[in-house]
């Protein structure tokens, strides 16, 4: 197999172990939206703003060393394990200490049991990471496939089953907890790579040199996006964290299924052509062209559905989340940019680049939030719009250079997807200006855009939708061949 179909391969499973997972995750949160009251939700958000401030300790830095050093071998991957499993050892040991004094923080003493809890998933994730990594160094992705489903599908009868008994705010907790383990030990009994009983502060030495920017650059990045739920938690009500998490929830679905399938491929197969400048550009340029081709219309579609989508699955209660969701599909709509232009920075070895950057994007970020975050919620939601945009000029500026890939061809060859994206928004919104039932105005706006976005596609010839279609012959093809 050569290198284009070991892409494409692996981001098809990388896509199914994301859209399968993440199909029963979206199921599940519904049936718990409808089951439980907002605050319930909230009150969840608030730990686990801080145990994804954790994980990012663990899921940054060094995993991304392994994965862009060029031959990494047993004493490497068993380091980096070794390291990782103590270092959460010692994360998780303060974040039992400190639950109290987080709790008061909230004004929520309860919480310090919520906290010690589901910090444990901190721990789990210390033993998956570096298999993870192997996984996606050895481009094999359907390990994830199985493992994330069977977590997500083992995880979902557990809290489904938890409310239906009134066990509230720990059904959720025992949820993400039970997923991240069951996740774990699959990934566990299936990958073939094994911590060997040898270590080398050498060769941890020299992973942390290019993977600590990466760690610290995660770490501003994690920080910055949770800042304004941070402050939502401390200053506003747990329902105004729940109207702006649900906001957020199903775009960034979205943007996590493709993002992360782009990402774990893209991060591999570039470092390995690092050393072929015009294979870099033309890897990044496709990635953005087929990534933008995927998430535009999905992204414009959303927003333009919003309320009816939010009455049909969530009931009237979460209305309010709206206009929430409808900033975040703005936001998130250009996110494959990011993506594409990051990968490409790092896969060239220009840590010390993606750390400035973050720096850079960060301090705007921050400034702009101060500024909003007087006037509420929303406006506070409004400038995170306003920063997204900023930060895909700072995030291309580099590959003018590195790749002769500046900013404005990224967007030529972005705005086929973002026109006839648009062609189908305004399309589809005066649907539901017609009265009609939210059982009959949601499917009707669905097929309608789908229909118009895929004609609109045969007629002006897109370049990726014919990309994506010769991708679907040949597995066909390939199938049928197979078969016979």
């Amino acid at each position: 197999m050569d290198n284009k179909q070991k892409v494409v391969s692996n981001l098809i499973w990388r896509f199914m172990e994301r859209f399968g997972s993440q199909l029963v995750s979206f199921v599940v949160q519904i049936v718990l939206a409808r089951m439980l009251d907002p605050a319930v939700f909230g009150t969840v958000a608030k730990v686990t703003i801080i145990t994804t401030i954790l994980l990012v300790f663990v899921d940054s830095g060094m995993a991304n060393s392994l994965i862009q050093k060029k031959d990494p071998d047993d004493l490497d991957f068993s380091s980096v394990f070794y390291f990782n499993v103590a270092f959460c050892l010692v994360l998780y040991a303060l974040l039992f200490a400190a639950a109290p004094a987080i709790s008061r923080m909230y004004g929520e003493a309860q919480l310090a049991p919520v906290i010690r809890v589901l910090g444990l998933t901190v721990v789990v994730a210390g033993v998956k990471n570096v298999q993870q990594a192997y996984v996606s160094k050895t481009l094999q992705f359907k390990r994830f496939f199985f493992a994330t489903l069977g977590g997500t599908l083992l995880s979902a009868a557990v809290g489904i089953g938890m409310v239906m008994r009134g066990f509230g705010v720990w059904a959720l907790v025992a949820q993400q907890l039970t997923n991240v383990t069951v996740n774990t030990l699959i990934l566990w009994l299936t990958v073939g790579w094994r911590p060997k009983l040898m270590f080398s502060f050498a060769r941890l030495g020299a992973l942390l040199s290019y993977g600590w920017k990466l760690l610290v650059s995660g770490l501003l990045d994690t920080l910055y996006n949770k800042l304004r739920e941070i402050i939502i938690a401390v200053f506003y009500t747990d329902a105004d964290l729940a109207y702006y998490n649900r906001g957020m929830t199903y775009p960034n679905l979205l943007v996590e299924n493709i993002n992360a399938s782009i990402d774990s491929v893209l991060l591999p197969v570039l470092s390995a052509e690092q050393d072929h400048k015009d294979q870099v550009r033309g890897m990044t340029r496709r990635a953005i062209r087929i990534s933008t081709y995927v998430m535009m219309p999905l992204m414009m579609g959303l927003a333009v559905c919003a309320e009816p989508l939010i009455r049909l699955l969530l009931t009237e209660k979460w209305l309010p989340c709206a206009p929430y969701l409808r900033i975040f599909c703005f936001s998130y709509a250009f996110y494959p940019l990011h993506t594409a232009n990051l990968n490409a920075i790092k896969a060239m070895g220009r840590s010390d680049m993606f750390l400035k950057l973050e720096i850079i994007k960060k301090v705007l970020g921050v400034v702009v939030l101060l500024l909003t975050m007087p006037y509420g919620v929303y406006v506070m939601a409004l400038s995170l719009l306003f920063t997204s945009v900023m930060a895909q000029l700072i995030n291309s500026w580099p590959n003018a250079k590195l790749l002769d890939y500046a900013y404005g061809q990224q967007l030529l060859d972005m705005l086929p997807a973002i026109g006839l994206s648009c062609l189908m928004g305004l399309a589809v919104f005066p649907i539901q200006l017609f009265g009609w039932s939210d059982w009959v105005t949601l499917p009707v706006q669905v097929v309608l855009g789908a229909a118009i976005y895929i004609a609109g596609s045969v007629i002006f010839k897109l370049d990726s939708f014919n990309y994506l279609l010769s991708i679907f012959k040949k597995l066909l093809r390939r199938r049928a061949q197979g078969d016979a």
